[in-house]
């Protein structure tokens, strides 16, 4: 299968305040996005999210290392126009009304006026614009504007979306919007990249998910194969032990629902636990691996 987007041995540097050296922001990215998938793109500030993004978007030269997209190469003009990108800040035109904006934007793309007065109206209401289409841009609230920016990004009608911290300053109901409207543009075939700091969002959304630290891929895969392959600690549900003898063999646990809970950091502590148990007659009803959520894992990439 074709893929929507591929990166290979992606390498950057800026040179150094003086010019007497370059400082690597990138080092060798390889990463492969399939066609009709969330991909998310996770690091912290300062980590080559937004220089990868540039990248991709031919606004900066890498070094070194290749981009297609869709199976051509980045910079060529079908894969232009087969791009939309909604920026971290999205500046406009203040006294632009957002149906404007929306024109403007597929005059820029040399769409005809019966293709854009179409289009347009397809994406007002795809945005969830439709009905506050005559807003002024410098009327509309922050969540409104995402909206606006997101619109303009699909005028074109494009196969693969690029979205720069679409979350960043919305609130907890400007960001359930946004992420079910991102969601929808996935239902209907699209591939979006998107990059953030805000792991709850990402965790609801992403089919992948890479991780990025000093420009280095740490880690990256399915995001359920992730979480399922990183555990956290046990939990053994315990039956038929006598809470006294418990608490004199480091059985001691959480009462819960008639069962003593015991938490186990490692598979030998299991082990041992199991055994304890069996020597006081007592049952184990289940062992619970309790996993890692997809900011546990990040946690932990950055403190290596």
């Amino acid at each position: 299968m074709m893929a929507a987007l591929e990166i290979r041995g992606l390498e950057k540097s800026y040179p150094s305040t003086f010019g007497t050296r370059r400082i690597p922001v990138l080092r060798g990215i390889d990463l492969t996005v399939a066609p009709g998938e969330i991909y998310g793109f996770l690091g912290p500030n300062g980590a080559g999210k937004t220089t990868t993004i540039k990248c991709i978007l031919g606004l900066l030269r890498p070094d070194r290392g290749s981009i297609r997209l869709l199976g051509r190469d980045a910079d060529s003009l079908e894969s232009r126009r087969n791009l939309g990108f909604l920026p971290e800040n999205p500046y406009f035109y203040e006294y632009l009304t957002i149906r404007e904006l929306l024109h403007f934007t597929g005059r820029l793309f040399c769409m005809s006026g019966a293709d854009r007065k179409r289009r347009v109206e397809e994406v007002l209401r795809q945005a969830g614009l439709w009905g506050r289409e005559e807003t002024k841009l410098g009327k509309c609230s922050k969540g409104m504007i995402q909206r606006a920016g997101l619109a303009q990004a699909l005028v074109q009608d494009p196969e693969v979306l690029i979205l720069d911290e679409p979350f960043s300053g919305l609130d907890p109901v400007g960001r359930k919007e946004l992420r079910d409207l991102v969601l929808s543009l996935k239902s209907s075939g699209r591939t979006i990249f998107f990059s953030s700091h805000i792991l709850q969002d990402m965790e609801l959304m992403v089919d992948r998910v890479a991780i990025i630290i000093n420009g280095r891929l740490v880690r990256e895969g399915r995001l359920d194969e992730l979480v399922s392959r990183s555990v956290r600690h046990y939990e053994l549900v315990v039956d038929g032990v006598d809470e006294k003898d418990a608490a004199r063999t480091g059985l001691a646990g959480e009462r819960r629902d008639n069962h003593t809970i015991i938490r186990v950091e490692s598979l030998e502590e299991v082990n041992q636990k199991i055994r304890a148990v069996h020597v006081l007659s007592g049952r184990i009803a289940a062992m619970i691996p309790v996993k890692l959520t997809l900011e546990d894992i990040f946690m932990r990439e950055i403190g290596k």
